[in-house]
C-alpha cells in the first residue's frame, strides 16, 4: 500500500485536484491500484485558516508519505502579505526540508497540439524532452542576500550563486540515471565562461560521466541554450542545469508544447521512504486566479503530474503508460479546455468534461 498526501492548494488547485482523484478513484477501482490518500492545506488556504503557509503538522505529513501531490499556490489575495508569509514560501519549504533537490520537467508535444506551439509545427512535432533542473541550492538559496544600504545610502540587492560539489553531483547523478532509461544523450547547461559556479558544474558532470560512459554528454552555455531551445529544440533530449537557469530554460521550453496547462513536473530526492526516493509532484501552471471557478481549467497538467508518480515513486510503468495513451486519444479527438482552443479548432470542454473524456478512454481500453 502506498500513501499519497493531496495539497490543492489555491486557486484553480482544488479544481484540477479533484480531476486527478476521480481519475485516482478509477485506478483504485478498475485496476487494483493500493493507495491510501492524505489531504491538507497548504499556501493561501493554510494561511487562511492558520495563519501561516505550511504547517508543522502538515510538513510532518508530508516527510512520512511517499509522494506528495501539489495543486497551486498563491493569488492577488497574498501580495501584500509579509515575504514569510507567501504561500509560495510553502512550496520553498516543502522542497528544502523533503530534500528534493532534482526537478524533472517533461517538454513534450503532443502531434493533436503541435500547432499551437509558437514555432512552427515542423520544429516541435515529436519534441519530447526533459529538464533536470537543481532545486535546492544555487542563487535562490545563497548567502549572504537580502537588500542593504552602502554608506552613501543607497540600496543595494545581493543574491548569492553557491553549489559544492555534492550538490552538483546528486543532480547530475539523477540527470545520468534519467538519461540511460531514454536516449542516453544528456547536455548539461551552465555559464562556465563567466562564472566559476560553473566552471565547477561542468568539473563535477565530466567527473560523474565517468561512471556513466554509455550515456553521451555534451555541454552548452545556458545562454545559447535558450537560443537552441527554440532554435532546434528536438536535438536536445536529457538537459541538466542548476536553480536559475534551470527556472528560466523549463519555462522556455514548456512555451515549445503549446499550453502551460499541459506540462507536469516532478521534485524528487534521495532520501528513503518505505524503499522510495522522496517526491512531490505538481503542474507547471499557478494558481490562475482569473479563471478559479469557472470550470474553465485544463486539468491534463495536474493529471499528468499524478502519472509522474506512477511512473517515479510507485513504479507503476504500465498504468502510467495507459494513462498517458488515453490523454493522447482525447487530444487526438478534438477535445480542448479553453486554453488549447485555436478558433473553431475543436470541441470546447469544461475542466470535468476534459477528465470525463479521459476515464471514457480508460474504461475502452
Amino acid at each position: 500500500m502506498f500513501s499519497l498526501l493531496i495539497l490543492p492548494g489555491d486557486g484553480i488547485g482544488p479544481e484540477v485536484m479533484t480531476e486527478v482523484k476521480r481519475v485516482i478513484s478509477w485506478f483504485q477501482d478498475k485496476r487494483g491500484l493500493k493507495i491510501n490518500i492524505e489531504e491538507g492545506l497548504v499556501g493561501g488556504a493554510s494561511y487562511d485558516k492558520h495563519g501561516i503557509p505550511l504547517t508543522e503538522e502538515m510538513l510532518r505529513k508530508a516527510l512520512e508519505v511517499d509522494a506528495v501531490l501539489l495543486g497551486a499556490v498563491g493569488g492577488p489575495d497574498y501580495d501584500n502579505l509579509r515575504f514569510d508569509l507567501k504561500p509560495e514560501r510553502a512550496l520553498l519549504k516543502l522542497r528544502k526540508e523533503l530534500d528534493l533537490f532534482a526537478n524533472i520537467r517533461p517538454a513534450q508535444c503532443f502531434d493533436a497540439l503541435a500547432s499551437f506551439s509558437s514555432l512552427k509545427k515542423d520544429i516541435v512535432s515529436g519534441l519530447d524532452i526533459v529538464i533536470v533542473r537543481e532545486l535546492t541550492s544555487g542563487i535562490y538559496f545563497g548567502e549572504p542576500r537580502g537588500i542593504h544600504t552602502d554608506g552613501s545610502n543607497e540600496r543595494i540587492g545581493i543574491n548569492t550563486q553557491r553549489y559544492t560539489e555534492s550538490e552538483i553531483r546528486r543532480v547530475a547523478i539523477s540527470a545520468f540515471e534519467l538519461a540511460l532509461k531514454r536516449s542516453k544523450k544528456l547536455c548539461s547547461m551552465e555559464k562556465a565562461n563567466v562564472m566559476e559556479s560553473g566552471v565547477l558544474w561542468r568539473d563535477v558532470v565530466n567527473e560523474v560521466h565517468a561512471d556513466y560512459k554509455e550515456v553521451e554528454l555534451s555541454h552548452m552555455y545556458a545562454d545559447n541554450g535558450a537560443m537552441q531551445l527554440v532554435r532546434d529544440p528536438k536535438q536536445f533530449d536529457v538537459i541538466v542545469t542548476d536553480n536559475l537557469f534551470g527556472d528560466i530554460l523549463s519555462d522556455c521550453a514548456a512555451m515549445l508544447t503549446g499550453s502551460l496547462g499541459m506540462l507536469p513536473s516532478a521534485s524528487l530526492g534521495n532520501k528513503k521512504v518505505n524503499g522510495l526516493p522522496r517526491a512531490m509532484y505538481e503542474p507547471v501552471h499557478g494558481s490562475a486566479p482569473d479563471i478559479t471557478g469557472q470550470s474553465k481549467a485544463n486539468p491534463i497538467a495536474c493529471i499528468l503530474s499524478f502519472s509522474m508518480a506512477l511512473r517515479y515513486s510507485f513504479s507503476d510503468l504500465k498504468n502510467a503508460d495507459l494513462l498517458e495513451r488515453c490523454i493522447e486519444k482525447v487530444l487526438a479527438k478534438g477535445y480542448r479546455t479553453p486554453d488549447l482552443m485555436m478558433g473553431d479548432n475543436g470541441q470546447l470542454c469544461s475542466t470535468t468534461e476534459m477528465t470525463d473524456k479521459i476515464l471514457e478512454e480508460l474504461e475502452a481500453i
